[in-house]
């Protein structure tokens, strides 16, 4: 059986930036920063006070009583999230469709936010019970599941829990179960809601947390920034999205994962190169095929230095005509959710030719000499663009995008 054309029919967001990926993508191309500080209970016995955070979001907004005694937080995004991708697609699952459409999500903690709430509640508070629906709601793939029954997904259904590589874990297997022909739709994305005060402190004690801003590749970085949010994408078979008049947002065309196999937490250079050669090889692309890399770029030097030195590698003499940027500086490092709203800049720079920046960006460091887009949205047609994301345990993942056919 040939392999099936991929495309993109619809997308769906809601995080630091915006409550919908429309919201986000402008919010993008404007430069804006969504990172500020942050309302968790006990902020005050924190180091670190600054988070991409949801603003103007109240559960009760979305959902009844009995839905959000079901849905954690992260599982709450994820549905408003797959609901606007899904409106956009126009697919409705019934029948044959519904029994082969399924849903990967990537996240890298599922429900910390229920965690940390039952946590207080037993150990601080001395209570002996705790709700009933506790695990159903905290479990990594609540959000999937629900989102199956929402929409009536009945085929492969699943979650990835890959640290900070989950979201493009999951679309990539989503990518592939579309590819093959075992599905002609699935949904696809991923979510992640660890602003809490136990997801924020337990990331301190890392000591990678900026205090006061991201700053990728720029010489005076000094950390990461936590986010929260999530983002769903409808992935299609081509001919099955032509024949019913769909909007295509962006075919997809290659996907690649590796391990490092080396350090926990520090990152290879040559896993993340093998990566992102494996995403070109296996859309059979050449290095001056690709316009617009969508950095994983961290904002610390450990990441930033590698993946420009992965990159310099693969790309050669076509490094320096890149452009390569970190949308991280605008909305935090959503973790497992992250790739998914990353994805977002990609499409936007096939489909709009706007180029997402880099902000944040005051010296220029010599270990990180590419084009990184420095503050300010560009203007520029692409036709292929990559996805990076390399994770905690050297687990990496390289999507490969094209402009729609």
């Amino acid at each position: 059986m040939a392999p099936r054309r991929v495309v993109i029919t619809g997308q769906g967001s809601i995080n630091a930036l915006g409550h919908t990926a429309t919201e986000t993508c402008h919010a993008m191309a404007e430069g804006r920063c969504g990172i500020g500080p942050i309302n968790v209970r006990d902020v005050e016995r924190l180091s670190i006070q600054i988070g991409g955070q949801v603003q103007d979001y109240l559960a009760e907004d979305h959902y009844n009583r009995q839905q959000i005694a079901l849905y954690d937080r992260f599982t709450q995004f994820t549905l408003l999230a797959a609901k606007e991708a899904l409106a956009q697609s126009g697919l409705v699952f019934e029948g044959a469709l519904a029994a082969e459409a399924g849903v990967v999500l990537g996240t890298a903690a599922g429900g910390v936010n229920t965690w940390d709430e039952n946590y207080r509640s037993v150990y601080e508070e001395g209570k002996n019970r705790v709700h009933p629906f506790v695990i159903p709601k905290l479990m990594n793939n609540a959000a999937a599941s629900h989102i199956s029954m929402v929409y009536n997904l009945k085929g492969p259904s699943f979650t990835v829990a890959t640290a900070c590589a989950s979201s493009n874990h999951a679309m990539g297997q989503a990518f592939q179960l579309v590819r093959s022909g075992i599905s002609r739709a699935m949904v696809t994305g991923g979510s992640e809601a660890m602003l809490s005060f136990g997801g924020i402190k337990a990331w301190e004690g890392l000591r990678v947390l900026s205090r006061d801003a991201c700053r990728p590749f720029s010489a005076n970085r000094n950390g990461m920034v936590q986010g929260e949010g999530a983002a769903v994408f409808v992935f299609e078979e081509y001919e099955h999205a032509r024949a019913r008049g769909a909007d295509i947002l962006a075919e997809v065309v290659g996907f690649a994962m590796t391990s490092d196999a080396a350090d926990i937490v520090m990152p290879s250079k040559q896993g993340a190169a093998r990566a992102i050669a494996g995403a070109m090889k296996d859309a059979q692309l050449n290095p001056e095929d690709v316009g617009y890399i969508n950095a994983h770029g961290t904002g610390t030097a450990a990441n930033d230095k590698t993946e420009c030195a992965a990159v310099a590698d693969v790309f050669g003499s076509h490094a320096d005509k890149l452009m390569i940027s970190s949308t991280k500086s605008m909305h935090g490092h959503l973790i497992g959710g992250t790739g998914a709203v990353e994805l977002l800049a990609c499409v936007m720079a096939l489909r709009e030719g706007i180029i997402a920046p880099t902000i944040g960006y005051e010296e220029p460091d010599p270990e990180c000499a590419l084009d990184v887009v420095p503050n300010e949205a560009r203007e520029a047609q692409v036709d292929v663009v990559l996805s990076n994301a390399f994770a905690f345990g050297g687990l990496n993942a390289v999507l490969a995008l094209r402009r729609a056919p």
